[in-house]
């Protein structure tokens, strides 16, 4: 008979994220195209030299380094507090990037657009 943990959803029981082979292909498959995602936007920052698309750039490369920590939440360097910590702060940073790229960039956003280019 196996001993339940308090809480624990028994048709979960003996599902955790540490170590997990499928958890680790999702993750390190989101990771590769999070890297050609981020390539682009690098790519479309080097071509137009703006801010927003340094922004976006950022915000990318924060979702990349999301897909770092879960790579290291799997193989059991980073700890399940501190990669709720980093990923939900990164999750922060992201949106922030991209609303304030679209909110300080936009047409008509604040002030005269020229500071932009």
């Amino acid at each position: 008979m196996t001993q339940s943990i308090p809480g624990e959803v028994p048709a979960l029981a003996g599902w955790s994220v540490e170590g997990s082979l499928p958890i680790l292909a999702v993750v390190v498959a989101a990771g590769l195209g999070t890297s050609l995602l981020f390539a682009v936007s690098l790519a479309a920052y080097r071509r137009r030299r703006r801010a927003q698309y340094r922004l976006i750039s950022l915000a990318v490369g924060a979702l990349l380094a999301r897909s770092v920590v879960g790579v290291g939440t799997v193989l059991g360097v980073v700890p399940m507090p501190v990669h709720h910590l980093l990923a939900h702060s990164l999750d922060f940073l992201i949106a922030a990037l991209i609303l304030y790229a679209v909110y300080a960039h936009a047409p008509g956003a604040i002030g005269d657009d020229a500071a932009s280019k």
